[in-house]
């Protein structure tokens, strides 16, 4: 891809942030939206004498994302200072992994539009700590949050793979897919916890030298992206068209006019005097620590696609919906195996509880339903319990936490199967209708109707319609 007579090339650097409970070198808790500077403490504030302890959680998920994305983890780590002075920073420096990544020489294979598969390079991947927040008010004054601050994250860096926006965007998606089912991070963009910074360059067909580089930072939305390297890709044409130079720049993107704008020239990694961090010991990684962690990764979306489709019968569709995340897919599983039919469950994740999501705006995980709950509903309609009507007012209940069985019986749901209590009926009824009978041997069907709704007024609605359609045909014909 490209434009006129250029080239692109575009490599990604997305940063991720972890969800451990305590951030990476400070026992601070990570939690995002509570009132500014609550989750913090010395270590956060930067004094000075503070010692950090680095969080074996995060090293850890930092290997789950590694192995997800098929990289070589380091056997030693050493921590590195990344030295930069800026408010939201209060240490000026950054502790991360500048010589020793956690993972190396990683790929994803991208699935593009057109349905071919292109495999992006990972060079490697580091954990670093997050820096903390600037809001910049309407009276004046500029405000700093740490609650970030400290936040652990993991950087992945492609290799130029990518030469259009939208195999940056593909890229992007199915990267977010990937982290998602390593269960280290709900990546919603919104929120800040993936964000990317965009490397993008231009260089005449056919010549084997990149084009001078310009790089985009901290873009939290994957359109933002995409529209950044649209506008970047024209910009940086007409310049060499125009036979002017492209100078290495930061530029910043402005979503309201859709363009970039230089935000500075370009500092080099000379620029941070990185130096080895004199505080944290280095770690070692062992193929015993490495198996652990690979044997609580959870399994991948397109491994759990193919099972829900093989070994489920779902429909391929079905079970890419059911994959979107990883909450979703584990309340499935959870679901199927409290004993719920597959095809049933998925039926309703997909439909009613995506719906009860969509209009409330929660996540599954803030609703107060079980994957115990849904199965017990499916099971009381499958056993004919309660009718699929019936089991609109049951959904509801379970949707705030009831117990399926208990609210049927509770508020008179549950259908009436017992063919005795039944039958008893069906002869009271038959009795005191002898034309209705006489009509039905005449070939009249709306006699059966009629002798229906008889059954179902006497029993308050509650008797399980087919089991009593079988019993009254079979009675009609023995008169």
């Amino acid at each position: 891809m490209g434009t006129g007579n250029f080239e692109t090339t575009i490599g990604l650097e997305v940063h991720v942030e972890m969800q451990t409970n305590s951030k990476l070198l400070s026992p601070s808790p990570v939690h995002y939206g509570d009132k500014p500077n609550t989750n913090t403490n010395v270590i956060d504030f930067g004094y000075p004498g503070v010692l950090p302890v680095a969080n074996k959680g995060a090293l850890e998920y930092g290997m789950r994302v590694a192995l997800a994305l098929h990289a070589q983890i380091s056997p030693l780590i050493r921590w590195d200072r990344k030295n930069y002075f800026y408010p939201d920073n209060p240490k000026a420096y950054q502790t991360t992994q500048s010589q020793t990544p956690i993972g190396t020489n990683g790929y994803l294979d991208v699935t593009l539009a057109d349905g071919t598969v292109k495999r992006v390079r990972i060079a490697e991947m580091h954990v670093e700590e997050d820096a903390g927040k600037n809001t910049h008010g309407s009276d004046g004054y500029s405000y700093v949050d740490l609650n970030r601050q400290g936040t652990p994250l993991i950087e992945i860096v492609s290799e130029p793979d990518l030469a259009s926006p939208d195999e940056a965007y593909a890229y992007l998606e199915q990267l977010r897919q990937v982290i998602l089912f390593t269960g280290v991070s709900e990546a919603k963009m919104q929120e800040g916890q993936m964000r990317a910074d965009v490397n993008v360059s231009l260089r005449p067909f056919g010549s084997d030298q990149y084009g001078t580089k310009v790089e985009m930072k901290n873009i939290n939305s994957f359109n933002y992206v995409r529209n950044a390297l649209i506008f970047e890709e024209k910009r940086q044409a007409e310049v060499l068209r125009s036979g002017g130079v492209i100078q290495q720049e930061t530029r910043r993107y402005d979503e309201p006019t859709k363009s970039t704008i230089l935000m500075r020239v370009k500092e080099g990694a000379d620029d941070y005097r990185y130096f080895p961090e004199p505080d944290l010991s280095p770690v070692v990684i062992d193929q015993k620590w490495i198996d652990e962690v690979a044997a609580d990764l959870p399994k991948s979306s397109s491994e759990r696609q193919e099972a829900y489709v093989n070994d489920l019968g779902i429909e391929p569709y079905d079970a890419e919906v059911l994959t979107q995340t990883l909450a979703m897919s584990d309340f499935y599983d959870a679901t199927v195996a409290s004993g719920a039919d597959p095809k049933r469950a998925a039926n309703y994740l997909i439909g009613d509880v995506n719906a009860y999501m969509n209009k409330n705006q929660v996540e599954l995980q803030d609703t107060r339903l079980t994957p115990e709950h849904l199965a017990g509903m499916i099971k009381l309609i499958e056993d004919g319990t309660i009718s699929t009507k019936q089991a609109k007012q049951v959904f509801e209940a379970i949707m705030i936490g009831e117990e399926p069985e208990a609210f049927a019986k509770k508020h008179g749901l549950v259908q009436l199967s017992d063919p005795d209590l039944l039958l008893g009926w069906i002869t009271e009824v038959l009795d005191n209708n002898p034309q209705s009978i006489e009509d039905f041997k005449g070939g009249k069907d709306r006699a059966t109707g009629y002798l229906i709704g008889q059954l179902m007024k006497m029993s308050k609605g509650q008797a399980n319609p087919s089991v009593l359609n079988k019993l009254l045909l079979s009675e009609l014909k023995k008169r």
